[in-house]
C-alpha cells in the first residue's frame, strides 16, 4: 500500500549530510543521497518512495535567511500535487525559524 506513496525531501544542509573528514565534519555534495542509497530500510516496499532534492550550495542553517525560506516554500508549492509528503532536512541553528516561516 505505501509503495504508491511518494515523499519529497528537500536537503538544505545540516549534520545529516555531513561527512567526517580530517578537518572535521563537512558538507559534501551527494553524500546524503549516497547514505540513503546504502540504507536498505529506505528501499523496503513498505516504505514510501522518495526523491531527494539537494540544494546547491548546501548551507549551514546559521546562514539561512528569509529569502531561503521563500525558496523552500516555492519548492514545496511547485511539487505539492506530485507528492504525498514533504521533509525538509535542515540544520538546527535556525530550524525553528524556518519551520515557523513555512507553517
Amino acid at each position: 500500500m505505501t509503495q504508491d506513496k511518494r515523499v519529497y525531501i528537500a536537503y538544505t544542509g545540516g549534520t545529516a549530510g555531513m561527512k567526517k573528514t580530517a578537518d572535521g565534519y563537512r558538507p559534501v555534495p551527494g553524500y546524503l543521497g549516497q547514505l540513503l542509497d546504502e540504507m536498505k530500510e529506505f528501499h523496503d516496499p513498505s516504505v514510501p518512495r522518495f526523491d531527494l532534492d539537494e540544494y546547491t550550495p548546501i548551507l549551514d542553517s546559521a546562514d539561512l535567511a528569509p529569502r531561503n525560506w521563500l525558496i523552500i516554500g516555492e519548492d514545496i508549492k511547485a511539487h505539492y500535487d506530485d507528492y504525498d509528503g514533504f521533509v525538509v532536512v535542515h540544520g538546527t541553528d535556525t530550524m525553528a525559524y524556518t519551520a515557523s516561516a513555512l507553517s
